[in-house]
């Protein structure tokens, strides 16, 4: 796969205004909209559940990119597929039964994403490849957005493409923390092709920031 695809943050949106800002969001020509669920014990911040999930749904054809920084995933599968996931993201270091909860990710007909923080190396998720269709390298440590772009993480990045390659598996590779118009360029060298931007898109004109990023995946 290597298709570059924008998945805004909606973390960074104006909570009271998500129909308006998934608008703005889809006028930018960005291919996901990237939902963090937080449950206050996995990451120490709460943000919200499937049920807003789910009221968004029909005010947006974006792909939603639902990333759960939970602990025991695999009980909030289901609600999730049903309030109109496209994708689910789990953390690998959020269950002891990963392998199982992706299975279920697929069988609730959703596409499947495993999650590995700065500290976890590739080798934890090196036998559920065959299982996903993407893999998301955590850039800062999860949980609270703003945060400094962590360039270490880039070397999983890379051996991650190499697996894909020996192996002949066929798998998105996304990166989630830090993405500016500067970082992206360095995500996007290391093998990246899936970038999410919260604080960045958010911050000024949501087109213009968007732009700026794809110009930079561009240069």
């Amino acid at each position: 796969m290597t298709s570059f695809k924008i998945a805004p943050s909606i973390l960074s949106a104006d909570y009271a205004n998500f129909e308006s800002e998934l608008k703005k969001l889809e006028a930018t020509g960005a291919e996901y909209a990237h939902i963090d669920i937080m449950d206050g014990h996995f990451v120490p911040n709460i943000s919200f559940g499937a049920g807003v999930v789910a009221s968004m749904r029909p005010h947006s054809k974006l792909v939603f990119d639902c990333h759960l920084m939970v602990s025991n995933p695999e009980h909030h599968i289901e609600e999730f597929a049903r309030a109109g996931a496209d994708i689910i993201s789990i953390h690998a270091e959020a269950t002891p039964h990963i392998h199982g909860a992706l299975q279920k990710i697929r069988a609730a007909g959703v596409k499947p994403s495993v999650v590995i923080n700065p500290g976890t190396p590739v080798e934890a998720v090196k036998n559920v490849l065959n299982l996903v269709d993407q893999v998301l390298v955590m850039t800062v440590n999860p949980g609270f957005g703003g945060q400094a772009f962590l360039p270490e993480t880039m070397d999983k990045i890379r051996e991650l493409v190499v697996l894909r390659e020996v192996n002949q598996l066929n798998f998105d590779i996304e990166v989630d923390g830090g993405i500016d118009d500067k970082t992206i360029g360095i995500a996007k060298e290391a093998g990246a092709n899936v970038f999410v931007a919260g604080s960045y898109v958010f911050k000024g004109d949501v087109n213009h920031q968007v732009q700026t990023l794809r110009d930079a995946l561009h240069d």
